[in-house]
């Protein structure tokens, strides 16, 4: 009996240390006067280099934050699975912090700070990913497997980073021909005041997430005088017709619950496309079109004012 009783906290003990992944907390940059930090979760494993997941949370670009208790059994998981986590802080525009910053009231000043919002995140991103490079040797991080995650304006901003550095200018924090591994996106989009998005290099592989009645992250497109956001199903289409990479899940009739709900129902998909486009290298082209019959038939269409007015 006590032989039994060993044997099982042995067990228990091992089973439950194995799914909780490390945490260190370490600063990364000063912008703005303020401190941004990131949070590293590791398994411990030290015997190969693993991938790396640099998260990036949502909350509007208003609130948010990089240790949410919800998202913390997806980082345990992806360490499970041989990924490393990097979730991060950055500068929050359209938070009350900002509020005194200098932007005019109006829609013409709204879409100026929705654009710094959006900027900024992607530079924080960028910046962060530096220090992951820096620290990667220590970390046992391989620096061809890093990958960007985020949720709804985390993905906004890991979209965003990605069609920087798939832009004409070279990012001084980065090395010249780095760019990450994978993009998985939980509802996100591309802000332009140029028009659609421009991609003057090949992206890395995309996978997306997306409700077709999203009223707060664009499904297809949103925009005024070439001005607005360009969101999953529109990018899926352009990376098409570049023959890259891509994996959309695109759910019908969902709406804004795609930025969390992959996190917990469809770590299958976004393992498989880990596998498949970080770890073999292997071409993906996948348009899973998904459907709920309990699902009510929903509105799909919104103005574009839906998308750039609203705040949070």
């Amino acid at each position: 009996m006590l032989k039994s009783f060993f044997v099982f906290v042995f067990v228990f003990v091992f089973v439950t240390s194995s799914h909780a992944a490390s945490k260190e907390t370490l600063k990364y940059a000063d912008c703005e006067g303020k401190a941004l930090y990131l949070d590293h979760y590791s398994n411990g494993d030290t015997v190969f280099s693993r991938g790396c997941v640099i998260f990036v949370f949502g909350g509007g670009f208003a609130a948010g934050s990089r240790d949410e208790k919800y998202y913390t059994p997806y980082f345990d998981w992806l360490c499970e699975n041989g990924y490393d986590v990097v979730s991060i802080d950055y500068r929050l525009a359209m938070s009350h912090e900002y509020d005194s910053y200098g932007w005019k009231s109006g829609v013409s000043g709204r879409i100026k700070r929705f654009k710094s919002a959006i900027q900024w995140a992607a530079d924080d991103l960028i910046t962060a990913t530096s220090f992951v490079l820096k620290h990667a040797r220590e970390w046992h991080i391989d620096v061809t497997k890093i990958v960007a995650c985020g949720s709804s304006a985390g993905a906004i901003a890991c979209l965003q980073a990605e069609n920087i550095l798939c832009g004409k200018e070279l990012i001084a924090e980065l090395p010249e021909h780095f760019n990450y591994a994978a993009i998985v996106s939980f509802a996100g989009a591309i802000f332009s005041t140029n028009g659609r998005p421009c991609w003057y290099k090949r992206p890395c592989p995309i996978m997306m997430f997306h409700g077709n009645s999203d009223r707060r992250v664009p499904y297809q497109k949103a925009s005024l005088f070439g001005i607005g956001l360009w969101g999953s199903a529109y990018i899926t289409q352009q990376l098409k017709d570049m023959d890259c990479s891509y994996y959309f899940y695109d759910a019908t009739y969902q709406t804004h619950s795609m930025a969390s709900k992959p996190m917990n129902d469809n770590r299958k998909e976004i393992l498989d496309f880990l596998n498949q486009a970080v770890n073999n290298l292997n071409k993906i082209q996948i348009h899973n079109m998904v459907a709920d019959p309990s699902l009510p038939k929903r509105k799909t269409k919104f103005s574009p004012f839906i998308y750039l007015s609203q705040k949070g």
